[in-house]
């Protein structure tokens, strides 16, 4: 393992309409050294030739499907130091990692590092009913893998990400890394450009709904066994239960 490589992780599946813009967008970093380690769920379209045509991208074929089960093998197929993840219908500017490696090499006692995000509608795509219109708007600070950088051993502490959590396996990894007191910092800048169009898996509105009632659960009761475990034992007496003559 290098401790200054950062592995940038891509999971795509059918994602050849926007994927040369996202790989683009990595390898016009001002960051070095990094590694492109691109997951491949499957595609039928022209995602495997679109990667196979970059030398810097190590393509590696998906067996078992799934982001996160794609997001866990990346992590475990990897050899940076510092892990990021790009989705192929995102792009990042150029100073993206720079920025975020440096504030982790200034700031050892942080363990991760997200940014501001500015979503943007793709023209010619109609705007997700199930969104608000309102989040095109300025930007915001997020905590997705796409604004994160985070170091190795993170993953150790936190974990993987779970696959049996379909549409919110990012948002059970936050929590879980919260729950745990694992330091994020935000760069108050936007590292994130975040496309809307036709084709988002992220607006799937109602398993969306169902993953987060289930990592709340989940959430909560890590909670309840942290406080449980903190909650002080009433002290023994050495003399209970003998009688006295």
């Amino acid at each position: 393992m290098t401790e200054s490589l950062v592995s940038v992780i891509m999971a795509v599946r059918n994602g050849e309409r926007f994927l040369r813009h996202a790989i683009d967008s990595i390898l016009q970093q001002t960051y070095r050294p990094l590694e492109i380690v691109l997951i491949d769920g499957q595609s039928t379209d022209g995602t495997a030739a679109i990667a196979r045509s970059y030398p810097e991208v190590r393509y590696i074929h998906q067996e078992s499907l799934g982001v996160a089960k794609a997001y866990n093998l990346g992590v475990e197929s990897s050899a940076g130091g510092l892990i990021a993840f790009l989705s192929h219908d995102d792009t990042w500017p150029p100073e993206k990692l720079s920025l975020q490696a440096g504030y982790l090499r200034e700031h050892p006692e942080v363990d991760c590092v997200v940014a501001r995000v500015k979503f943007f509608l793709e023209p010619g795509c109609s705007f997700p009913p199930s969104l608000r219109e309102s989040i095109l708007e300025g930007d915001h600070p997020l905590r997705i893998p796409e604004t994160l950088l985070a170091r190795r051993r993170v993953f150790g502490r936190v974990g993987l990400f779970d696959p049996e959590i379909p549409a919110a396996e990012d948002m059970d990894w936050f929590a879980r890394a919260a729950d745990l007191g694992v330091a994020i910092a935000v760069i108050d800048k936007v590292l994130l450009r975040k496309r809307i169009h036709d084709r988002n898996t992220s607006v799937q509105t109602d398993k969306n709904m169902q993953s987060m009632f289930e990592l709340l659960r989940r959430s909560s009761s890590r909670k309840r066994k942290s406080e449980s475990a903190q909650e002080p034992r009433p002290a023994v007496n050495p003399d209970a239960g003998k009688s006295s003559r």
